[in-house]
């Protein structure tokens, strides 16, 4: 490739350029120097300029931000490289935009930095951390030195006192200048820079007053720093098209006549007057504020005001220092009012009387010593007061939030730079007339709104004065601690670098490693030298997994491993001194590959992996033992045949390749029989790792088809099969007896002896597990044959209800409606029971139907492999267990004596939905019948779970349902499966139960934790509710009360009879059932109120985790039909300043007229005297007695309640009423202060601080002592 001259003459075509194709042009480095764009003349036109220019001008009405910056000016060069304009940028920590163009502009003015360079820090007398002046110091030392790009601002936001929270708050420019001149005051005090700001920024104004008819004057001096300009007066259409026009409107006076007039001190009547501003001293660097935030009273929202407005870049301020047109009548000297600044004199006599004022100067000169002039008013001169734009602080977005950035002139050049956050570029003037706002269009009252949002927010001149104008300090020049900070700074920097360097010379690459002893796959991070060997880098990665108490450091080695397809690429035999940049090509951001730190046992040799392998693991099945054994890995090649692999596996397993069957497990339960010898690896699907299963056994089961032979039955069972860890309950399982109750009444669980095996251990822990097994196991089968005898019988099912499980609860609960049953409880009641006369539960087709039956939901359920988990919830979810038992088996628990005959309603199941099919006669799902693996053994969990707690380590087949596995439990238990609950424990230690009972366990995965607790299971169509009582007097009106289970069908009477005796025992509550009611609950807002014919699910909808008020009544219910509304009225006493408890009103319609009559009924204020109000917020609506009577919207112009402003369509709102002949008590400031306090107190502690008042911004603060202040109540 042959370089282009580019001082030829030649064409493009004669340099070989071909027409209408694409050319291709490489770009290198010329004598080390990477390429860079040229900085085109000054003199450009428009359309160049606004290609260089960085900053959101080009992107017209958009918010920018320090992420969409793109700049072709740039070099490519790395981001740490210090701008081309050799100035500094600084870093945005988040929107801290405000800041940097503040600090930037400081920065650029050499009067604020000669003098804070001048200032010297005494370490011994303040934390430099929480020194305001000298973090300046060190981050303008940085500005000016530093070789970056951009630099943080960090240190000087910590000085402030700030936290990281700081750093996403939005502020104004120019609020943030004037705090952060107040601190720098603060700080400086006993200093030579204690008037610096003064000096600098403050100028004087008079404040005046002027009597029209005696020419009499009252006049007040104010000091100001910056000069706020109005964009658009009040109420006009048209903004001001200047800065100069905006000033003149701001010194124009008003007359003060008519209902306005002024009380003139000389004539002693009410007068016509003039008021208005005078500027009597401009300060050397003048400050202007143009107001473009602004208050919109249509749409009560903030507004940005984007309209033109032009500055000068000279501004003469000469025409605005006393203008005095009137001539006024001579009057009387002026007399001295007695305040400082303050007095009524004639107007001829102002200036005579100010120029003895201390505070005249007209501006400062840093070089200041005892001769230096001052110029006074009363020596000025037209050309004195010429001051010079060098800094716009630009804001671009709307009221809600934007970008700042400041544009700025430097003195040492005369040049305009952009300071936009770290990104500083050379721009021009006309980039600067872009900031004055507007379109091109005419100023109409609409142009504001089409108009760019990026305009000048605030402008700094400086006073044109050679003699006073400073110069920025030369290096030479520095005070002796700037020139030891300078150094100090640069040798951090360095230090810096040369961490960088070393950065970007270390490769970081994911390293895993095997434990040898505890075989947990470790992770960690390899931060290695590229010029490390890889001997110093395998001790480096031993010693960072802890290993040198394990295992021997030439016992370990690193290879090149795939974490994601867990496949060992190869091995770095005779590399060992290698450097490890040329090992892993390079070093790069991130690896397409990991590390292994590989070990071995001392007796064993490192095999070698080399490029182009694949890995195979080797699982050896053991068909007379149904055991799948660990795997063993070999290394393959993709184009060797099947039969050569059986070949190589059977050197490394000792296996006889003859009859050697292999299966190569592809994805998850994709298995696939390895049967053409002939076949590459390749071509069989054998990727980088893989995974097979070899058996070589002489058996009849070689010569079956794959699909039916025992070999894919076990490694199908092998591929679904789970590792659980279930903790039982303390006290199960129960005596002999009861567990002979229970296993009756469980039915055919599979083989015991070979579906839950049992491992040796200590007898203490295995004695209660093994005694129920074997003293179960014959009567378990006994069981068995009689419930096959009885499954022929399709009527034996009709005897359940009078059956001795109906007994089991009769003698001591008739309704089971516990939402948790003791387990003594549980215990009395299989006791009962008599075992020999136990029967299983046996139905006809159609109540195993209807028990089985599910809903649309149910439907999907079935087909779906989610995990529904749910916080105590059943969904529809009840099918038969396995054993064609359904957990309705314990009792039909809702019959009452009075209606025992009767099938109620919510034990009725819902509408088939054609899962009939699924299940066969004896009611087991046909899927399910061949997922019955299970196998359980005691466990002996790691220290911390708990004393005395009993574990087992279950392995079972996932597809299993729910309920079988719960079948499967029960005699490690020692209840029925109706009577426990099975909670899944998630890795926050959160546990939520598991209702629905046709789920399988597919959502669970290896080593997940199980808890069971003692309790009734939920049924179909049941649902677990929390039950909240409602105590609207009291200061928390939300108490929990207890669990309950409401069904689907009940009445909400019903569910009141099962609650009482509940209340009674668990809560202490006497509750006659007329004397309570159940409302809906949503959040702590008490809502409709449940009559008690309602029925769930058909008038009331129930859900999951519902919630319910509980509220006790004083008297009999007065709600007797939906068409009625309960309210809860409060009345508000202002001359008492109280409000009175609650009082429930039950309207019969939604009129306006009949709340007005029931509030006048119940207080005795007459009709017409009854005003009300809607309570805000949630209940009990909280407001403090200071604010309800004004805050409230007090007698709303509506006829009905279900109408805005209202919108009470429920039960349960909240009304304020009070009489409006009634006063407001008159406080004393003691008395509002203390009640102030009381009521701040009281509404702290109940959580209930007005909800609905706006968003208040966080106020700027500058904390002089490093730390905001922690007693909140002092914001």
């Amino acid at each position: 490739m042959a370089p282009l001259d580019h001082t030829s003459d030649k064409s493009l075509l004669d340099a070989n350029f071909e027409p209408g194709k694409k050319n291709f042009l490489h770009l290198t480095d010329k004598d080390g120097e990477q390429p860079q764009i040229l900085l085109e003349d000054s003199s450009a036109g428009e359309d160049s300029v606004h290609d260089r220019f960085i900053g959101p001008l080009p992107r017209e009405g958009s918010v920018g931000s320090t992420s969409d910056y793109v700049s072709q000016s740039y070099s490519y060069s790395s981001i740490l490289n210090k701008s081309e304009t050799g100035y500094v940028g600084l870093v945005n920590q988040a929107m801290t935009c405000y800041l940097n163009s503040l600090l930037q502009t400081l920065f650029m003015t050499p009067e604020f930095r000669n003098a804070l360079y001048k200032w010297e820090f005494e370490e011994s007398e303040e934390d430099p951390v929480t020194s305001i002046p000298y973090q300046l110091q060190r981050l303008f030392v940085l500005l000016q030195t530093s070789k970056k790009r951009a630099i943080e601002t960090t240190d000087v936001t910590r000085s402030f006192g700030w936290d990281s929270s700081e750093a996403w708050q939005q502020h104004d420019v120019q609020e943030l200048c004037r705090v952060m001149f107040d601190a720098l005051e603060q700080k400086w005090k006993q200093t030579e820079q204690a008037d610096l700001i003064n000096e600098l920024y403050q100028g004087k104004l008079k404040d005046y007053v002027r009597c029209l008819e005696c020419g009499y004057e009252g006049w007040r001096i104010d000091t100001y720093l910056d000069i706020p300009l109005v964009i658009r007066p009040y109420g006009s259409s048209q903004a001001f098209a200047s800065v100069e026009e905006a000033l003149h409107a701001f010194i124009q006076p008003e007359i003060l006549d008519g209902p306005n007039q002024y009380f003139c001190e000389r004539c002693k009547k009410k007068c016509d007057a003039r008021k208005g501003l005078r500027f009597l001293h401009f300060p050397y660097l003048l400050t202007l504020q143009l107001k473009r935030f602004d208050f919109d009273y249509t749409t009560m929202h903030r507004i940005k005001l984007n309209d033109r407005m032009t500055f000068p870049e000279e501004l003469d301020m000469s025409t605005f220092i006393d203008v005095e047109d009137e001539k006024s009548p001579q009057t009387e000297s002026c007399t001295d009012s007695g305040a400082e600044n303050e007095g009524s004199c004639h107007s001829d006599q102002m200036s005579n009387d100010f120029s003895n004022d201390d505070g005249v100067d007209e501006g400062i000169c840093l070089e200041t010593n005892s001769g230096t002039e001052k110029i006074s008013k009363s020596g000025l001169e037209k050309n004195s007061l010429i001051y010079e734009l060098f800094s716009v602080m630009v804001h671009s977005g709307s009221a809600a939030g934007g970008h700042y950035y400041a544009c700025i002139k430097s003195f040492s050049d005369e040049q305009w730079y952009s300071f936009n956050d770290q990104h500083v570029s050379r721009i021009t003037q006309e980039d600067i007339k872009k900031t004055h706002g507007g379109s091109s269009g005419s100023r109409g009252y609409y142009s504001s709104a089409f108009a760019s949002s990026t305009n000048a927010y605030m402008l700094i001149y400086r006073l044109k004065d050679p003699a006073r104008n400073a110069k920025f300090l030369e290096v030479d020049e520095y005070p002796e601690h700037i020139k030891n900070l300078v150094q100090k700074e640069r040798e951090l920097e360095e230090q810096e670098k040369r961490q960088r360097e070393i950065e970007r010379n270390t490769c970081k690459i994911k390293l895993f490693c095997l434990h040898p002893t505890k075989q947990v796959m470790m992770e960690n991070k390899l931060e290695v030298h590229k010029d490390k060997t890889l001997k110093e880098a395998v001790e480096m990665a031993y010693k960072m997994m802890d290993l040198e108490e394990v295992i021997p450091l030439d016992c370990c080695r690193l290879v090149k491993y795939d974490e994601f397809h867990d496949y060992l690429e190869r091995s770095y035999e005779g590399e060992e001194d290698t450097p490890m940049g040329l090992l892993l090509g390079g070093v790069k951001s991130t690896y397409m590959f990991d590390l292994l730190l590989e070990t071995r046992k001392p007796d064993q040799v490192f095999q070698s992996y080399k490029p182009g392998e694949v890995m195979v693991k080797v699982h050896v099945v053991d068909l007379k033992a149904e055991s799948v054994a660990a795997p063993i890995t070999v290394r393959a090649y993709l184009n060797q045949t099947v039969t050569e692999f059986k070949q190589l596996i059977s050197k490394a397993i000792h296996l006889p390749a003859e009859t050697m069957r292999i299966v190569l497990e592809r994805c998850y339960n994709d298995l696939r029989l390895l049967s053409v010898s002939s076949k590459t690896l390749k071509a069989e699907g054998f990727f980088r790792s893989n995974k097979v299963f070899v058996e070589s056994s002489e058996t009849l089961d070689y010569q079956m088809a794959f699909a039916e032979s025992h070999l894919w039955k076990l490694l199908d069972r092998h591929a679904n099969t789970i590792r659980l860890f279930v903790l039982l309950p303390e006290q199960s399982p129960g005596s002999y007896s009861k567990r002979t109750a229970y296993q009756k009444a469980g039915g055919d669980s599979g083989n015991v002896d070979d579906d839950c095996e049992r491992v040796k251990g200590p007898v203490g822990s295995l004695k209660s597990v093994e005694a129920i097994l074997e003293e179960s196991t014959e009567k378990l089968k006994s069981l068995s044959l009689q419930q096959q005898q009885d499954g022929d019988n399709g009527d034996s099912s009709k005897s359940t209800e009078t059956s001795d499980f109906e007994n089991i609860e009769s003698p001591l609960n008739e309704r089971d409606s516990s939402a948790s049953v003791d387990n003594r409880e549980l215990e009395q009641h299989i006791q009962t029971s008599d075992p020999e006369n136990f029967q299983s539960e046996e139905r006809s087709d159609s109540d195993v139907n209807n028990d089985r039956s599910t809903s649309s939901v149910d439907s999907d359920i079935l087909s779906s492999s989610h995990s529904s988990d749910t916080l105590c919830n059943a969904d529809n979810a009840q099918i038969p267990l396995a054993n064609g038992l359904d957990s309705h088996s314990i009792t039909s628990s809702r019959r009452t004596k009075a209606n025992e005959g009767k099938k109620e309603t919510w034990d009725t199941a819902e509408e088939d939905s054609g899962t009939d099919s699924e299940y066969d006669e004896s009611g087991k799902s046909r899927g399910e019948m061949q997922y019955m693996y299970f196998k359980a053994e005691p466990y002996a969990a790691d220290e911390g779970s708990g004393e005395g707690h009993k574990w087992l380590m279950v392995h079972v087949d996932k597809r299993i349902t729910l309920a079988a596995f719960k079948q499967h439990l029960e005699p490690f238990v020692g209840v029925l499966s109706s009577h426990f609950k099975v909670f899944r424990v998630y890795a926050s230690n959160q546990e939520f139960e598991s209702v629905r009972l046709n789920e399988t366990l597919s959502s669970f995965s290896d080593d997940n934790k199980i808890t069971i607790r003692l309790g009734r299971a939920l049924k179909k169509g049941e649902y677990r509710v929390k039950v909240y009582q409602l105590l609207v007097n009291e200061q928390e009106p939300c108490k929990f009360l207890l669990d309950a289970v409401f069904a689907k069908g009940m009445t909400v009477r019903q569910s009141k009879e099962e609650l009482i005796p509940q209340l009674r025992e668990q809560c202490g509550l006497e509750l006659s059932i007329d004397r309570f009611r159940l409302r809906k609950k949503t959040w702590k807002n008490p809502g409709t109120v449940f009559l008690d014919y309602h029925i769930y699910e058909e008038d009331i909808n129930i859900s999951s985790n519902w919630e319910v008020f509980l509220e006790a009544l004083d008297g009999v219910e007065k709600m007797k039909s939906m068409s009625q509304l309960a309210v809860l009225s409060r009345r508000w006493k202002p001359s008492e300043m109280k409000l009175d408890p609650f009082q429930e009103v039950v309207l019969e319609s939604s009129s306006v007229d009949e709340l007005r009559e029931k509030l006048s009924e119940i207080s005795g204020i007459p009709l017409e005297d009854i005003e009300f109000a809607k309570g805000r917020g949630t209940f009990p609506c909280d407001i403090s007695v200071l604010d309800i009577h004004q805050d409230l919207d007090w007698n709303p112009k509506v006829s009905t309640l279900n109408v805005w402003p209202l919108y009470i369509c429920d039960d349960g709102a909240v009304i304020f009423y009070r009489d409006k002949t009634e006063e407001l008590m008159e406080l004393t400031d003691e008395q509002r202060n203390e009640l102030m306090k009381k009521e701040s107190s009281r509404l702290q502690k109940t959580g209930h601080r007005v909800t609905y008042s706006p968003r208040k911004e966080k106020a700027l603060k500058i904390y002089l002592d490093g730390a905001p202040n922690k007693d909140l109540t002092q914001d």
